[in-house]
């Protein structure tokens, strides 16, 4: 496989400058050699990509946007980028790190403690923490990705090399999604929109097979093992100790169950590796450079790659080799007479039939040239039928399904974009529009929790609610709206919202000259509150302690549990009378005036005239009310007794 993907350049010099030496690593898209920096005199990695890929235009141009970009990456704990081009081949110049990938540990079935798994995925979380807050995605966190220096310190390579590939209309032979399928994402798999929880759920796995030996999901096939992976989350077993909770919040299905990013699931390593003991040292796999010690063998001996950044991960479960020269011992049976004759003529018959059958499938694949897939997600129907045609390919189109995006919209596609087809086939599935949102019950709550409610689930309401009294719901509630809760429409629908103006006024009712106890209870039934005036008042015609009058005024409308004011008669102001007799006219008028009293009737009135007699007599324990008159009767002679 390796040879057949990337041909050895041992001995070249790539860009008049990279001595390349031997090859310490080979993956699906490429090969790592250890070389010389002729310029600089220094040991570095070398990174080769499949030379097929210096032909694609597209890929050309993101290898060189995302090398850029990892280059411009500076932390401990990612690999360094040097120096990148393409001299024929393109090439990715890398610090040169000897202790090794944690994919070779793996396979030299070195597994790391609980506290060793807790130091690396602290450290590789803190570098996806800072590369994602600079926009950068990895999209293939796995163990081959994972190289330590000779002091067992990690180091994360290949930022966004998967991205770059996934444009290459080369593909890697194992490769159906960004980044090596045993360890996608299950939104990955899914095909969906990726964001820095995709890189987060991938180190989960990694952290799992790294403590176990196995990786969570393993099957038979890719599509089996991805399957599983969209359909349940990852289970974490007591051996990861206080790791088992941080990988059950991170391995979960759905994005937005697992931590926001990748600062939260550092700290969450870090608490749980204050919890474990000190790590010890790593067992590094180590990396030398392997040249071919028998050059002139037609099958030069295997060795397990050291260095692999981006190789299909093979399955470590298979079962023990078996025993070739077993295997090879023929196996001696009874033969009936005969049999002999027979058989040949029945294998060479099953032979010739094999043949044939193999040659016309071979024709018939081989006549076909495959066909790059092209992304026809985003496009309405009708430009990826262009799209489609323009490619060779006949589109069919499935049964639509609910999803925020425009009704119409491609949604998803088989084959993926990027991939190869003989079949000239490509399905998608459109958008039917955004799923309809049940109306939320806001009823009889406050319109400042009831608004960010509808809100939230995507709905729209009138700016300025016109409001209706209500006997039942509170001033300042939604009183109704329309339509009813629990409705079903579109995102984005109009909610008529009405909200109450609180009970309508009610009529202050008559308590005019009622006991003012009695005047609290009927002001109580019409919902008022009663309040008694500061101070009573003198009634001429309320007798005391009954009520005079209202404010608001009785049987005027006011605001409904408002408070109503009530006056309360002393009663009549009542006066003694003084007596007047035998003084004069001016003098009596005097004196009455100043016991609140009038002059009434005066008989033989004449200045300087003496009172006879008054009405009603003074001097009496009668009281009258206050301002009134007295009548005064003179002498006719002018003098007194």
């Amino acid at each position: 496989m390796a040879g057949s993907v990337v041909s050895d350049l041992a001995g070249r010099v790539l860009a008049g400058r990279y001595l390349l030496h031997g090859a310490v690593g080979t993956g699906a898209s490429g090969r790592v050699y250890v070389a010389e920096d002729t310029r600089l005199r220094r040991r570095v990695a070398v990174k080769v990509l499949h030379a097929a890929l210096a032909e694609d235009a597209a890929f050309l141009r993101r290898f060189r946007a995302e090398a850029q970009l990892a280059a411009s990456l500076h932390h401990p704990h990612i690999v360094t980028v040097h120096d990148w081009g393409d001299d024929d081949v393109p090439f990715m110049v890398l610090e040169l790190l000897e202790g090794g990938s944690l994919r070779s540990m793996l396979d030299q079935n070195t597994l790391l403690t609980v506290s060793q798994a807790a130091r690396v995925g602290r450290d590789v979380a803190s570098a996806l923490e800072y590369a994602h807050a600079r926009g950068v995605l990895h999209r293939d966190i796995k163990p081959a990705n994972l190289l330590f220096d000779e002091h067992g310190i990690v180091r994360v390579a290949d930022f966004g090399l998967a991205r770059a590939l996934a444009e290459a209309s080369w593909t890697e032979p194992a490769g159906a999604v960004f980044g090596t399928a045993r360890y996608a994402s299950p939104e990955q798999a899914r095909g969906a929109q990726l964001d820095a929880r995709s890189d987060l759920y991938s180190l989960a796995l990694v952290l799992v097979e790294s403590v176990t030996g196995r990786l969570p999901f393993a099957a038979d096939t890719t599509l089996g093992m991805l399957t599983a992976r969209t359909l349940q989350p990852i289970e974490a077993t007591e051996a990861l100790g206080p790791l088992e909770s941080v990988i059950d919040r991170v391995g979960a299905v759905e994005p937005g169950d697992r931590y926001p990013d990748a600062a939260t699931m550092h700290q969450a390593i870090a608490d749980a590796a204050d919890a474990l003991p000190p790590p010890g040292p790593l067992l590094l796999a180590g990396m030398v450079d392997r040249a071919d010690p028998h050059p002139t063998r037609a099958a030069p001996e295997r060795a397990a790659p050291l260095f692999d950044q981006d190789a299909v991960e093979a399955r470590r479960d298979d079962g023990p080799p078996r025993d070739a020269a077993r295997d090879a011992e023929p196996t001696r049976e009874r033969r009936i007479p005969g049999e002999r004759r027979l058989v040949p003529w029945i294998v060479s018959v099953v032979l010739i039939l094999t043949v044939a059958f193999a040659a016309a499938a071979f024709a018939q694949v081989g006549s076909a040239k495959p066909v790059s897939i092209p992304g026809l997600r985003g496009l309405s129907v009708e430009a990826a039928t262009k799209a489609a045609r323009a490619a060779g390919l006949d589109l069919s189109v499935g049964a639509a399904r609910a999803a925020p995006d425009p009704k119409g919209t491609v949604i998803a596609q088989n084959p993926a974009s990027g991939l190869f087809t003989r079949s000239r086939q490509v399905s998608v599935v459109v958008s039917a529009g955004p799923a309809d949102v049940a109306v939320p019950s806001v009823v009889n709550t406050p319109w400042r929790t009831a608004g960010p409610a509808l809100a939230a689930a995507g709905l729209l309401y009138a700016p300025n609610a016109r409001t209706l009294p209500s006997e039942t719901v509170a001033a300042g509630n939604v009183l109704t709206i329309s339509p009813p809760a629990g409705t079903r429409v579109a995102p984005d629908a109009t909610v008529t919202v009405v909200l109450s103006s609180g009970h309508a006024p009610v009529a202050v009712p008559d308590v005019s000259k009622k006991p003012f106890a009695d005047a609290v209870k009927l002001l109580t039934a019409a919902h008022f509150k009663a309040q008694r005036a500061a101070t009573d008042e003198f009634s001429p015609t309320v007798k005391s302690g009954s009520v005079i009058a209202t404010n608001p005024p009785l049987k005027t409308k006011a605001p409904y549990g408002s408070t109503v004011v009530v006056r309360v008669s002393k009663g009549p102001d009542l006066v003694r009378v003084p007596d007047v007799t035998f003084e004069t006219i001016e003098q009596a008028t005097a004196a009455l005036a100043a016991g609140g009293l009038q002059v009434g009737t005066v008989t033989n009135y004449r200045p300087g005239g003496v009172v006879m007699s008054q009405a009603p007599k003074g001097g009496t324990a009668a009281k009258v009310p206050r301002n009134s008159k007295v009548d005064l009767v003179l002498s006719l002679n002018g003098r007194g007794r």
